[in-house]
Parts: C-alpha cells; structure tokens; sequence
C-alpha cells in the first residue's frame, strides 16, 4: 500500500470518525424540563454559584453542560449551546453595576431561554422569561428581601414550566431559593465549605418543592 493511499484511507476513516461524533451530539433526544432530580440539581446549582463567584468560567461552562445532558436530557450540541449562552449571560452580568448596564446579559439570557423552551410541551414566553430573570439578578444587588425576589424566582419558574405563580408549593421553591442566595450573600468572601453544604441543603430542598409542582400534571 504506497503512502497516497494510506492517506486516503486515514482521511477517509477519520470523516467516518467525525460523522459519528456529529451524529450523536446532534441526534435529537426527548429532553423535558420536568425530568430533573431535586438532589442532583441542587448540587449542580450549587457547584455552578461557586463557579461564578470564584469566577471559574470554564468550570462554570462544565457544570451547566452536565446540568442540561444529565437533568434535563438535552443531545449533547442543545447543552453545549444553553451552557454557552448561560455563561455568557452570568459573565456578562458579573461587572456590571447599574440596571442600565446589566441588560448587556439579556440577549444570551433570551437565547438560554429559548433552547429550554423546546423541553416543555408547549413552549413559553422567551423574553418575558429572560427579563424576569434578569430582574431579580439585578434585585439582589438592590438590598431587595429575599422573600421579594424570591417571588420573581417563582414566576420565571410558572412561565417556564406553564403554572400558577401563586401556586404555594412554586412560591416555596422561589423564595428557598432566594434564601440560600441570600445566605451566600451575607458571607461573601468568608464563605467556607461547610457554608457552602448548608447552601446545597436549602436548594435540595427549594427544588423537591418545585419537583412536587411540575410533576403535577
């Protein structure tokens, strides 16, 4: 066999290679919302608010992929791109220090919301989803109670999963979450290991309360 040939052969088997590696990571797969695991995600959650703050961006991009493959059931090139664009959004928001400039995170905010929108039977409203989120991501910073934004938590949640915001059980979930931000919060940089257990203990619980909700029907 002379050297062209050999060549060929290789590039031949290498395109084969790279075929299947498309197929697979683009292959649709029946990704749905309501498929997550309270205890996986919280612990997700919170590997990713740790990536944030010690602004770990690859680890944070790492994290969000395994979220959207594993909790959500997305084909591996959907959770490449919600992983994306949510780390860009969380990078964008980071500096910023007014409402005015934070809306430089709403256009990946919008594209995040609209590749998890495809996970839900009926869609939902994309942008209203992405201000909403912004919002309490900026209320935070406004010395807003967490029983406040909390609500807002709630409701991006009711649009995304089609629910009541006033339901009890999403409102429960919202401001538990809220609470366990605010507990990261009022540590700050003196955040230590056993804090950031005690955080993973308030989402696991926000999110069985959320899972009890969009299970329901």
């Amino acid at each position: 066999m002379n050297r062209r040939t050999i060549i060929l052969a290789l590039a031949l088997a290498l395109v084969s290679v790279l075929g299947v590696i498309g197929a697979y990571a683009s292959w649709p797969r029946h990704a749905d919302l309501r498929r997550f695991e309270p205890a996986e995600i919280a612990r997700l959650e919170t590997a990713m608010w740790r990536d944030y703050y010690e602004k770990r961006y690859v680890a944070l991009f790492g994290d969000l992929y395994e979220l959207s493959r594993t909790q959500f059931g997305f084909a591996p090139l959907d959770s490449f791109r919600i992983a994306l664009s949510a780390a860009q959004a969380a990078k964008a928001f980071q500096p910023t220090r007014s409402r005015e400039a934070a809306n430089a995170a709403l256009p990946p905010l919008v594209t995040y919301y609209r590749l998890l929108a495809s996970a839900t039977p009926g869609g939902f409203d994309v942008a209203e989803a992405a201000r909403l989120e912004l919002d309490w991501w900026q209320a935070r910073r406004e010395a807003v109670l967490p029983g406040q934004y909390g609500v807002t938590v709630a409701r991006v949640a009711a649009i995304t999963y089609g629910k009541r915001p006033d339901d009890p059980s999403l409102l429960t979930s919202g401001i538990g979450r809220a609470e366990a931000m605010a507990y990261r919060d009022a540590r700050g940089q003196e955040m230590t290991d056993p804090d950031w257990s005690e955080i993973e203990s308030r989402l696991r619980r926000a999110y069985r309360s959320l899972k009890a909700v969009v299970a329901d029907g």
